[in-house]
């Protein structure tokens, strides 16, 4: 095995490459997050904590970075998601240290330009901080001019209906921007969105999370599911909320989904705030920890810490 070929859990992310038939698959780290566990994590016992040390930092906190999956294949390159963007603050709730997308996106070859398609999880900050730049001109362009931008049409319904959901950001930055974008495209449960790629939308952490399949040429699957876990503890748990989902009565439901999914015997799954551990496959073993990383390449050390 190579060195570093498997993160540890409790320790920021690389950015780290993943080659799965005809597609590459590599995280694009925005920086560092870490999150007190008694208030992100309300619903999971402090004795599993007491239990599981090895799933925290040395300061007891979740480990949580925050980024984008590309995805690499016949020379066009899909970008899910896009990070935390320039943030840095410190607390008793969480710990952010981001800012790092478009250096890491430079450091693997492409500029913003280069992205084909843009496709959102869903619209919480950690997850849109670089969907957005300012312009000369003081208004927010796209950021990555040459993609359509894809939302669930369950995500963006409460945004047009004049909510601004908990954990979206604003309205100039990212709201009023996403609104007018001429290459806004909505999309749907069980849609193909790209050759290869199939939304998969599990309303619960918010209105139309979306994960994404993406199904190589030998039918190996990988699939991003964004938010639906921020931890391996949820596997076990799935009736384990966390605090910011906007209804925990659906994540179960939403994770069942998931998991059956990823259960598939050629899938792959992407977490992108499961520490440095963000590509791994879910294990099927009775009593076993539920999420087994899978070997990488690392191709940058983590772009920032907390």
């Amino acid at each position: 095995m190579a060195q570093n070929a498997i993160g540890r859990l409790n320790t920021q992310a690389a950015v780290r490459r993943y080659r799965m038939d005809d597609v590459t698959f590599t995280f694009i780290s925005d920086g560092a997050m870490a999150l007190a566990p008694h208030a992100f994590l309300k619903t999971v016992p402090p004795p599993y904590w007491a239990e599981h040390p090895e799933q925290l930092d040395q300061q007891g906190w979740v480990v949580m970075s925050a980024g984008g999956l590309l995805v690499e294949r016949d020379r066009r390159h899909i970008l899910i998601d896009a990070g935390f963007g320039a943030a840095a603050a410190a607390d008793s709730f969480s710990r952010v240290n981001c800012g790092a997308f478009l250096d890491v996106l430079e450091a693997v070859g492409l500029v913003p330009a280069d992205i084909d398609i843009f496709a959102l999880t869903h619209l919480h900050v950690d997850h849109t901080g670089w969907a957005f730049v300012d312009s000369d001109s003081g208004q927010c362009e796209p950021t990555f001019p040459n993609a359509p931008y894809l939302v669930a049409a369950l995500e963006w319904e409460p945004v047009v209906s004049g909510e601004r959901p908990a954990g979206v950001p604003g309205e100039r930055e990212f709201i009023q921007p996403l609104r007018s974008h001429t290459a806004l495209r909505l999309i749907a449960d069980g849609e193909e969105v790209a050759p290869g790629i199939t939304a998969l939308v599990t309303p619960g952490h918010s209105a139309g999370h979306t994960s994404y399949v993406v199904t190589a040429s030998n039918g190996n699957r990988l699939i991003a599911f964004g938010d639906c876990f921020h931890t391996p503890a949820q596997l076990f748990h799935p009736e384990w909320s966390s605090d910011p989902d906007v209804d925990p009565a659906a994540v179960p439901h939403a994770r069942h989904r998931l998991m059956a999914e990823l259960r598939t015997g050629n899938t792959v799954g992407f977490a992108v705030h499961f520490g440095d551990q963000q590509f791994g496959t879910l294990t099927g073993d009775a009593g076993a920890f539920p999420w087994r990383p899978v070997q990488t390449a690392v191709v940058l050390p983590p772009p920032r810490v907390v």
